[in-house]
């Protein structure tokens, strides 16, 4: 067999894979019905695959129309078969159908030779067929609000995004309205990963869950809704020792999060952070692990679960924060030097960290050098986290506090020192 003939053999291999791959899983669900009454099976969709592969193969000596009559003649055999079982039981599912199609199109794909896009495009097609049953639970889960705020989030990044001119404005021309409204939608999406998974795992998932993803979409309003719950509790030490597990485990969340945000935006910052955040984050997750073994797990309430962090007027809002700070950062930096940038990091940490991280971020390496947009990042969240912790203890009583304030100070006292014998190794 020549090198030709090989070639040819290993697309139609891939093929047949694939029509196989999708049998596979379309016939372990049907396995329950008798034979004869399965459908579009384990033979059926190799056989689609097979014929899918030669008549990509086919296209260069007979020409492409041959793929549209192969598609065609299919579609008008599934639509017969989908009209015989509509008529026998109230099946009107085309699930299966289409699955047959996109197949057939996947094994022309790899019968013209293109492999990893066929392989790879199955796989997903296999995995989006299985989990039929977790998908569902996902829009159950899910109420208007949220699926507004999912298209809201398009909006704001595919089509609002590349209208904006990428070019810079005011003074100094720190002003870039693209690049501003980009970290907008980073913030966003961060924040919309931990909303998400909050809303459809539900309240079954518990408070320690929620404290950990709670982290992502607001590790502020978290600890301020757990801080809520143990002073409306019952206030024993079982309750404070849970909610402070879920105090601490939004705050160490925060950490990589704004590693992920910074490095994102320049990614020279991501050695010089990398081990202080690490750090940091490991010092308050594991105490969050010490109290969550002693106290136990409870479901958490509807009252737990965090708000919509997507909304325009907050988006807004946001950018409006974000283009102050970026220009607040610039003309400190001209006046003041790096004393400047270190005041604003402390003075932006007491509300948010995401702005001054973004603003530090982009001005790294082209208007104040690495090592200071750095130590900026880290004073921002050491102060943020005093915060916090004190918002745990003055709303949450003494009992919480104590528990969250010792790992926020051993944070806070931690992650300076190795962010600076770092840089004082580099230097």
């Amino acid at each position: 067999m020549n090198g030709f003939e090989l070639d040819w053999a290993w697309r139609l291999a891939v093929a047949l894979a694939i029509g196989l791959l999708v049998g596979l899983e379309r016939g372990w669900k049907s396995r329950q019905l008798e034979e004869g009454g399965r459908g579009l099976g384990f033979r059926t969709m190799a056989l689609v695959g097979l014929l899918g592969g030669l008549a990509g193969l086919l296209v260069e000596p007979v020409g492409g129309t041959l793929i549209g009559f192969v598609v065609l003649g299919l579609a008008i055999l599934l639509g017969l078969a989908h009209f015989a079982t509509t008529r026998r039981r109230d099946d009107v599912g085309l699930t299966t159908e289409v699955a047959a199609l996109a197949t057939l199109l996947l094994a022309v794909t790899a019968g013209l030779g293109q492999l990893a896009i066929a392989s790879s495009g199955a796989v997903v097609m296999v995995l989006l067929l299985g989990y039929k049953t977790e998908m569902h639970g996902w829009l159950k889960a899910l109420n208007r609000p949220e699926l507004h705020a999912a298209f809201k989030l398009l909006l704001i990044s595919v089509v609002l995004l590349p209208l904006l001119p990428n070019r810079g404005f005011g003074p100094w021309e720190v002003l870039n309205p693209y690049v501003i409204w980009w970290m907008v939608v980073l913030i966003a999406a961060i924040s919309f990963v931990g909303y998400f998974a909050i809303r459809i795992a539900g309240a079954r998932a518990g408070t320690l869950f929620t404290g950990l993803f709670g982290g992502l979409a607001s590790s502020t309003a978290t600890t301020l809704n757990l801080a809520r719950l143990h002073r409306a509790g019952p206030g024993d030490p079982g309750s404070a020792a849970l909610y402070a597990s879920g105090i601490l485990l939004a705050c160490g969340t925060m950490f990589p999060r704004m590693l992920l945000i910074a490095s994102v935006i320049h990614a020279p910052l991501l050695p010089g952070l990398v081990w202080p955040v690490a750090a940091m984050t490991l010092v308050l997750y594991l105490p969050a692990a010490v109290y969550a073994s002693r106290a136990g797990q409870i479901e958490a309430g509807e009252e737990l679960l965090p708000r919509n962090p997507l909304e325009l007027k907050s988006a807004l809002f946001f950018g409006a924060v974000l283009t102050a700070v970026m220009l607040l950062g610039r003309a400190l930096t001209e006046w003041y030097g790096d004393g400047g940038i270190y005041a604003l990091a402390a003075a932006s940490g007491i509300a948010d960290v995401d702005a001054i991280t973004l603003s530090l971020a982009r001005m790294a390496g082209s208007q104040v050098v690495v090592s200071t947009a750095a130590v900026g990042i880290v004073i921002a969240s050491l102060v943020n986290s005093l915060v916090k912790a004190t918002m745990a203890w003055s709303v949450g009583g003494r009992e919480l506090g104590v528990r969250v304030l010792l790992p926020m100070l051993g944070a806070v006292l931690l992650g300076p020192v190795l962010l600076l014998l770092l840089q004082g190794r580099a230097g």
